[in-house]
């Protein structure tokens, strides 16, 4: 029996950002131009050896660029015991809601 990827709109993702983790699985290329301001770049080859580095007393935010490498990597962090959603768009969502976006390292 399969379960369905918890996942989180832009809107509400925007609503509750701020008490969580945000963990943005593209890679560094990806990320430098242009993520939501605050996210944690964990690439996603990286994420399973990098479990001891996301806060587990709050809700993790996972971000890509559309949404597909986040559900696998939500699905990951479930497994593991986290309180994990992935949010629907990703950051293409997010700069397309005409939101704050950062860029560098």
């Amino acid at each position: 029996m399969s379960q369905q990827t918890p996942e989180i709109s832009i809107e509400d993702y925007a609503a509750e950002r701020d008490r969580g983790t945000t963990v943005d699985v593209r890679e560094r290329a990806e990320y430098a131009q242009a993520h939501v301001p605050g996210a944690v770049l964990v690439p996603m080859g990286q994420l399973a050896s990098r479990l001891g580095e996301i806060d587990r007393s709050s809700r993790v935010h996972v971000i890509c660029a559309s949404g597909n490498r986040s559900k696998a990597m939500t699905d990951l962090l479930v497994a593991q015991g986290f309180d994990a959603v992935s949010v629907v768009g990703g950051t293409q969502a997010w700069i397309a809601s005409g939101r704050a976006v950062g860029v560098g390292l």
